[in-house]
């Protein structure tokens, strides 16, 4: 693939810019490599651990022992990993679902939730089944115009009946910065002055692996996450996680099976060992992913593109968003992600009306595993103002490939 001239000397620019940022996100991958290590050593991983289970799968130590693995990575005091999620909507609704009662409130702090939880949460109750159905109460407290949380507005709106609180860690579908560990464990503070009994919940999608430390580890209950996305390293072929205080783990395995049953069946059905090797990689592609995200704010920002975050700021998700002035830059971009996959860059993404979302929206996802958004993708409602948000890359020079197509499809449109 020849670079055009222009091309060439605005990615060595951009690359020497962000070299020290690139530095410091090798450093974050080492102290995560060897804490997930550490994990496997304490409680002995072994090969007959990968041996997959059949019908009820009861005493399949490998599942066993996964829990037990991912639970200490995380700082939690358990986990539940199952390839039995089929999307982190599942896994976060079975952790809602666990945790809420009738006449229970869940309260979100972090503004509206991700699209796809619109329709768990219910609103307004549709008879499908939804929390709201089930009589479980739903608030929300906007973000402040920084995109910091409403200290005021949430100690107004807690009540007696506020059971969970609610915290979206990745930026979603909005212009916002992630929310840090740090950030996280200061809600968590603030909220537990006022009610110690609130159970706080984190939406930890896309978040994993990019700080040195986890959301459990600062005083979270209970969070939940895709393993085809940071967790399953690329290579996990489905599932999700649960992880945080014992009880609450346990109720949302009730869920995901059934009372008094919960995690101690489900047959694992070979899945087991790319469960532990995904994790065993995450470290290393997540920061392959966040350098690629770097590579392509850079390069937007050379261009003229607001991003979000720039560059040089701290990173507590994967997702880099950069805004567009139109739908056709939208689309092009996109479409211009979807050429430098190895798998299926000949399909043209167009936007559809996709299950669980308002808008119409785009995705680019030429990858191994369907949906595996630690894999190089892009994906926009179409919506304003014109957001695009990109995520992933299984190596940094496929991301850096990625960017680099985009720009040239709207260069080859006359979007540039």
């Amino acid at each position: 693939m020849q670079l055009s001239p222009r091309m060439q000397a605005l990615m060595e620019q951009v690359e020497k810019q962000i070299e020290g940022a690139v530095q410091q996100i090798d450093r974050t991958v080492d102290q995560n490599q060897w804490k997930v290590i550490a994990a496997f050593q304490k409680h002995q991983v072994s090969d007959f651990h990968f041996s997959t289970s059949t019908g009820y799968g009861y005493n399949d130590r490998g599942r066993e022992v996964l829990d037990l693995v991912y639970a200490d990575v995380f700082g939690a005091e358990a986990a539940l990993v199952r390839p039995h999620f089929v999307s982190g909507t599942h896994t976060i609704s079975a952790a809602l679902f666990g945790v809420l009662r009738p006449g229970d409130e869940l309260l979100y702090i972090t503004g509206t939730p991700y699209d796809t939880l619109h329709k768990v949460i219910g609103k307004p109750a549709d008879g499908t089944g939804s929390l709201q159905d089930w009589g479980v109460l739903y608030n929300e407290v906007a973000l402040k115009e920084d995109g910091l949380p409403d200290w005021n507005g949430i100690r107004a709106k807690i009540s007696s009946r506020t059971k969970v609180i609610g915290i979206q860690r990745s930026r979603g579908y909005d212009w916002r910065a992630s929310f840090t560990v740090a950030q996280i464990g200061e809600m968590v503070t603030f909220v537990k002055r006022l009610d110690p009994n609130i159970i706080v919940f984190v939406d930890n999608c896309y978040g994993e692996f990019t700080e040195t430390t986890e959301p459990t580890e600062v005083g979270v209950d209970l969070m939940a996450g895709s393993l085809i996305k940071n967790p399953g390293g690329g290579i996990a072929d489905t599932g999700g996680y649960i992880a945080g205080k014992h009880p609450y783990v346990e109720l949302a395995a009730f869920r995901l099976t059934a009372p008094g049953i919960g995690g101690e069946v489900g047959a694992m059905l070979g899945t087991t060992r790319r469960m532990f090797q995904g994790l065993f990689l995450a470290s290393h592609i997540v920061g392959q992913a966040i350098k690629g995200s770097i590579f392509a704010a850079a390069m937007f920002e050379q261009l003229g593109f607001p991003t979000q975050p720039r560059w040089n700021e701290t990173r507590s998700d994967l997702i880099q968003a950069i805004r567009f002035t139109s739908a056709a830059h939208l689309i092009t971009f996109v479409q211009g992600v979807q050429k430098a996959s190895a798998v299926d860059a000949h399909v043209v993404p167009e936007p559809w009306d996709m299950p669980g979302y308002e808008h119409p929206v785009i995705m680019a996802a030429g990858t191994f595993i369907q949906g595996g958004s630690l894999e190089l993708s892009a994906d926009a409602p179409i919506r304003e103002p014109y957001i695009a948000y990109m995520q992933g890359g299984l190596t940094y020079s496929h991301a850096k490939l990625g960017v680099i197509c985009a720009i040239e499809n709207l260069i080859a449109k006359g979007l540039l």
